[in-house]
């Protein structure tokens, strides 16, 4: 608002409020008086601008933004610990710690013989990347074999600035009160491990609901999450009851989002020097890329259209790489339309 305001648009101001009468020039006495106040009043004008993009949403930084939020109710999600399910030769006792690379992982409950549920001690996603052989700080007589097998509930970072503030527009946009879809979307993705909801009001009679899940890694969540959420909204063993999150009358079914395989074939044309084992894992990584992306915007959309030609662009801006053409998804030259509660899984890729 104030860009325009120089310290020599603002000098001049100030001299010409002197009579001519008086030497006004660069070194003389009223120069040298009025030129540090100018600059301080430029300072000044800088400092105004910076506290009317604090003031506003739209261009708050992070400490400020919180301020704004906070007037609503609204806090930054802090940073969560992964629960992944660890395996074992042998009964281990509850609080033991073992490691895998640079992370450590805690017992914390027995789920049955062998199979326990393990907390990684570093909160955020990072958690969620390692399965593999455990290695047990403390020793305990008679372990020979000791893995990390599945993710159970993902861990999150703490909530980025964008996202937050997309949170505070939403509340604006919407109200959530007493059990409506925007009361149900904002509890339950404020729940560890719950990256989105789809909604489902009256889905089998009056007073039921259907929760569709998708995890904070934007894929299909294990059923120990969704048995968690289940328990958090409205427990089977009293459903309707109003023992959870959900309103009293209210039958909740929770559910998690289906896969929909596409199997992939392409004739692709190599850069002299290259085969198919040469770039199978960088055309595999691009692929998972893109079902990644539809994945994330799964929760807000209603269809999700696998094309042929994200597949096509993305596969020809790799290494190795000349030409594709003819690809086909699941035998078919033809774009695939998934299932409005299915995001898409990578199958096989015939190159």
């Amino acid at each position: 608002m104030f860009e325009s305001i120089t310290y020599e648009m603002i000098l001049k101001r100030m001299l010409n409020q002197v009579s001519n009468s008086v030497d006004k020039r660069k070194g003389s006495i009223i120069y040298d008086a009025i030129a540090p106040a100018a600059a301080e009043l430029k300072n000044a004008y800088i400092q105004m601008d910076v506290i009317l993009d604090e003031t506003f949403a739209d261009t708050a930084s992070r400490k400020y933004l919180i301020k704004r939020a906070a007037e609503r109710g609204i806090v930054p999600y802090e940073a969560t610990r992964a629960m992944l399910k660890g395996e074992f030769n042998t009964d281990i006792p509850i609080g033991y710690r073992f490691s895998l690379d640079t992370l450590n992982y805690t017992v914390i409950e027995r789920m049955e013989d062998g199979v326990y549920k393990m907390e990684c001690e570093t909160a955020g996603r990072i958690g969620n990347t390692k399965n593999g052989t455990l290695i047990p700080i403390d020793y305990i007589k008679g372990l020979t074999s000791a893995r990390l097998t599945e993710l159970l509930v993902p861990g999150e970072d703490e909530e980025d600035t964008e996202h937050l503030r997309k949170r505070y527009y939403d509340s604006l946009d919407a109200k959530a009160f007493g059990g409506n879809i925007q009361d149900y979307k904002e509890k339950v993705t404020a729940l560890n491990g719950i990256g989105g909801v789809k909604v489902y009001p009256t889905w089998n009679g009056g007073g039921t609901v259907k929760l569709v899940l998708i995890d904070s890694e934007y894929q299909r969540p294990s059923s120990q999450l969704i048995s968690t959420v289940q328990t958090e909204v409205d427990p089977i063993q009293n459903q309707g009851k109003g023992l959870g999150l959900a309103p009293i009358g209210h039958v909740v079914t929770v559910e998690a989002v289906k896969e929909t395989v596409i199997h992939i074939a392409a004739d692709i044309t190599y850069q002299d020097g290259w085969e198919w084992n040469d770039i199978k894992n960088y055309v595999f990584d691009a692929v998972d890329q893109y079902f990644a992306e539809l994945a994330e915007s799964w929760a807000n959309s209603d269809s999700m259209i696998v094309r042929i030609s994200q597949i096509e662009t993305r596969l020809l801006n790799l290494p190795g790489i000349l030409d594709i053409s003819k690809t086909k998804l699941n035998g078919e030259e033809q774009n695939i339309a998934v299932d409005v509660d299915s995001i898409p899984k990578r199958g096989e890729f015939a190159g």
